[in-house]
This record gives C-alpha cells, structure tokens and sequence, in this order.
C-alpha cells in the first residue's frame, strides 16, 4: 500500500518490490520503453568544408610589410632653409636666422640690420632677428641690475658673472639651432620680440 512518503504514485508497490529484491539479492531489470536509437549524421566531406588558407607568401607579406616611411616637416624645414636665399642679401634662410642670436653684441647688430633691410614677405627671418635683438636687450637689462647691485654687495657681483656665462652659452646654442633649420621660441621675450618687429620696418617693404 502507498504510503504518504512513497514518491513513485504510479506504482504504489514499487517500494515493496525493492526492499524484497534488497534482501534475497536480485536485481531486476527495468523494462526499456524508450524510442529507437538515432544515428548521428556523418561528418561533411572535406569538399563541403569551408576553409581559408593563407599560402605561404601570403603570410610572409603580412610578417615582412613595414609602415610607409614619410619625410618630417621638421626634415623639410632644414633642407629649405639651406638652399633658399635671402632677399637682398643672398644668403642662406639658416644663416640669416642664426646671425641674430651671435653673442657679444654681434647678434645685435645683426638683428637691427636685418629689421631694417629684409622686407616683411620674410617673415621667418624677420622673426629670428626681432627675437635675437630682443635677447640681447634683455641681457643688457639684466646684467645691468646686477651691475648696479653689484657695487654694494659681492653676492650680486658672482651672480652677474654667472649670469653673464649662462646667457652667453645660450645664445650660441640658439645660433646652433637655427643654422640647423631648427624653431627657436623664447616665450619670456615674446611682447618684446612683437614689438620691435612691428615697429622696425624695412626701408622698402
């Protein structure tokens, strides 16, 4: 008889038959009511396989290929600025950008003249010049502070020593750079540098 614990409702004698078999060691087999067994359908041909295949050069294509190489402007820049003249004075466009950061009041000089006689259509050495000539002024001011604060305390006079050292080696690496083609920024001199190039103009523009 079924029982309240008995989970096989179909078969309220299922439980009995079991405990039976337990004890005098049969085992019976289950009747198999399930369908018939189904086959697998065969694996496709290997003409049917979709496949994609790099032959051997192709694949060497893809390991070997390099990114297009290109010319820098910057490259560029120094290559123009060595064959292209100056006009009026048929100089080379990097020697006229470097002569205005020539120390010892040469780039001075230089800065002044080239303000004065290079037309405004060259703006790049216009620029150089104005900048050179601003650096040099700058220098003159600082050093002359130090100077006059130099005749009361030894500190100061060191410092204008220094001072005059530093700038010096940083005007010959600005002539370095600009023979080599290469932007030369000085951003603390910048109002300066707009001012003298706005108010220098050429004899004839």
């Amino acid at each position: 008889m079924a029982t309240k614990y008995d989970t096989n409702p179909l078969d309220p004698e299922f439980p009995e038959k079991a405990r039976t078999a337990a004890v005098q060691g049969e085992t019976q087999a289950l009747p198999y009511s399930g369908g018939e067994t189904r086959q697998f359908a065969p694996p496709p041909s290997p003409d049917e396989e979709v496949t994609r295949v790099l032959d051997n050069a192709r694949m060497a294509g893809f390991s070997t290929q390099q990114p297009n190489q290109y010319q820098t402007v910057g490259l560029a820049n120094v290559n123009q600025s060595l064959s292209r003249k100056v006009e009026k004075f048929g100089l080379p466009e990097n020697v006229m950008t470097a002569l205005p950061y020539i120390p010892w009041y040469i780039g001075m000089i230089a800065g002044l003249l080239i303000l004065f006689l290079v037309p405004k259509s060259e703006a790049k050495v216009r620029f150089h010049a104005a900048q050179g000539l601003a650096a040099h002024i700058a220098v003159l001011i600082v050093s002359a502070v130090l100077g006059f604060i130099g005749n009361l305390t030894d500190v100061a006079e060191i410092g204008n020593v220094v001072f005059q050292l530093v700038s010096t080696v940083l005007l010959i690496v600005f002539v370095v750079k600009a023979w080599k083609g290469k932007p030369i920024h000085i951003e603390s001199i910048d109002d300066l540098t707009n001012w003298l190039e706005d108010k220098i103009k050429p004899s004839q523009s």
